[in-house]
């Protein structure tokens, strides 16, 4: 008789495979990355690159699997904002790069008037987000919309859990203060 030693994490909280977990968290993934990049495509192709890297760290056990995800799709993020900055410096005229387009979700919930409004203040919270310092909208994307823990969160930034409070803290404060002057 083989005996095994329990799972460090409830069953339900871990995935049966890396391409499970890979499916399931696509679209908080997207969404993080258009908040931090401000261009579907570019987002598109950050979250597309943080899970082919994923692919390599297979073997790795499943409960490392979400931070190490958090922290390679941030610093894919990084890069392409990099990137992005240096051309725009050097190569590009003068022009409008911060194009905001709608935003189409593919929204289920029933309504259009309540689809438009979920819409407008989604809208609202990336455009408030937008205007944060990339640490402060790390630290809350993580730990408030993607509902990750403090110590996961500071996995993923790279930071301490002290570091990951404070940026947290100071984000939801200038969020709120954006979010009223915006009403």
């Amino acid at each position: 008789m083989l005996v095994t030693s329990p799972p460090l994490m409830p069953p339900a909280a871990v995935p049966a495979s890396l391409d499970a977990f890979l499916a399931g968290i696509g679209p908080r993934a997207f969404r993080f990355a258009e908040a931090g990049l401000r261009q579907r495509d570019d987002a598109l192709d950050a979250v597309q690159d943080a899970m082919e890297r994923m692919l390599g760290y297979r073997e790795r056990p499943a409960e490392e699997w979400t931070p190490l995800f958090w922290s390679i799709l941030r610093r894919r993020i990084i890069d392409l904002q990099r990137r992005r900055s240096f051309r725009l410096k050097f190569w590009a005229p003068q022009e409008d790069h911060d194009q905001d387009s709608a935003i189409d979700w593919a929204d289920e919930t029933p309504g259009p008037a309540q689809t438009h409004e979920q819409q407008h203040d989604y809208a609202q919270l990336v455009q408030a987000l937008r205007q944060l310092p990339a640490r402060q909208r790390e630290a809350f994307s993580l730990r408030v919309l993607q509902e990750l823990d403090v110590a996961t969160t500071a996995k993923a930034m790279g930071c301490s859990e002290g570091s990951v409070k404070t940026h947290l803290s100071r984000a939801r404060d200038a969020l709120q203060k954006q979010l009223e002057a915006a009403r």
